[in-house]
């Protein structure tokens, strides 16, 4: 009986052992890839596989999820003969188990160091100013340059990242200066046109008051002008009518009687006026005018008396 039980659980130990062995449950984004009896056999997809036991077995274990791997910092020469210390970091994706397993030794390290000698030989030919606008293209030229040669490693470069480019000291300061000297610039010019705008705006503002100005005096001359015009006009207007009216008065009967008294009045009292500003006595050249005046004036009072 014991040895019946014994014989029961080597059995039972034996059958659990050949179960593990033929069951393989690969988990998600992974693929394992099987050798029967040393040779290539298949490749396992995700969920529940069946191999055969101590015939099959999984050499290789893959992760399908994209890879990031850190490419180590190493000195590159530009074109103007400038080291220039570069590190990236390089995102890939298995895509071919198979290949990723029996195309190269070690993948990663070939990607690697492929990734590094392409970096070199993309510096090599570049300026180091043209360095640091030309990080994408940099990218750019090193993923194509290696996904062609990583297909045969069944990967897949996704893309390559440059963390940091690190000239020598010197030339960093001399870089430094440079943009330091380039801001000045820069600051001096938008200062001097700040007062070329400044000027322009004071010339603009001062011709626009002489403008205005040189208007209003033209406007205050022309109402001037017109209102001079118009008291020339109501004077003369005013003076045409006295003489109209005088003219009138004077065609009326008695009207040449009034003028010559008129005139005689002024006449006398001309004379009076000049003997009052002067010392000198003053006798009218013709007395029989002057008499015949007064008399013509006498007469006219009489008259109308």
């Amino acid at each position: 009986m014991e040895n019946s039980g014994f014989v029961v659980l080597v059995l039972f130990v034996l059958a659990l052992v050949f179960i593990m062995k033929t069951i393989k449950v690969v988990p998600q984004q992974d693929a394992w890839v099987v050798e029967r009896l040393g040779k290539y056999h298949a490749t396992l997809a995700p969920g529940l596989n069946i191999v055969v036991p101590f015939v099959d077995r999984v050499a290789y274990k893959h992760v399908l999820k994209e890879i990031p791997l850190d490419v180590p910092p190493q000195v590159c020469i530009t074109k103007d003969n400038t080291q220039l210390q570069v590190d990236g970091i390089l995102y890939f994706q298995i895509t071919d188990a198979m290949r990723a397993s029996y195309g190269s030794s070690n993948y990663i390290a070939a990607i690697t160091q492929l990734a590094q000698t392409t970096l070199r030989s993309v510096i090599g030919k570049m300026e180091l100013d043209k360095t640091f606008e030309e990080r994408d293209h940099i990218n750019t030229t090193i993923v194509n340059a290696i996904d062609e040669s990583a297909a045969n490693w069944g990967v897949k470069v996704l893309r390559y990242e440059i963390k940091d480019l690190t000239p020598p000291k010197e030339i960093l300061h001399a870089m430094q200066a440079q943009i330091t000297a380039e801001r000045e610039k820069r600051a001096l010019i938008a200062a001097s046109e700040g007062r070329k705008q400044e000027q322009i705006n004071i010339a603009t503002g001062e011709r626009e008051a002489s403008i205005a100005k040189s208007e209003g005096e033209k406007q205050a001359s022309i109402n001037r002008a017109e209102g001079q015009a118009g008291a020339i006009r109501a004077i003369a207007e005013a003076s045409a009518d006295a003489i109209r009216q005088t003219a009138a008065a004077i065609r009326e009967p008695g009207g040449a009687d009034a003028v010559n008294l008129k005139v005689a009045e002024q006449y006398v009292a001309a004379f009076a006026n000049l003997a009052k500003t002067n010392n000198s006595i003053i006798v009218p050249a013709n007395m029989s005018d002057m008499s015949g005046l007064i008399a013509s004036a006498m007469q006219v009072v009489k008259a109308q008396k």
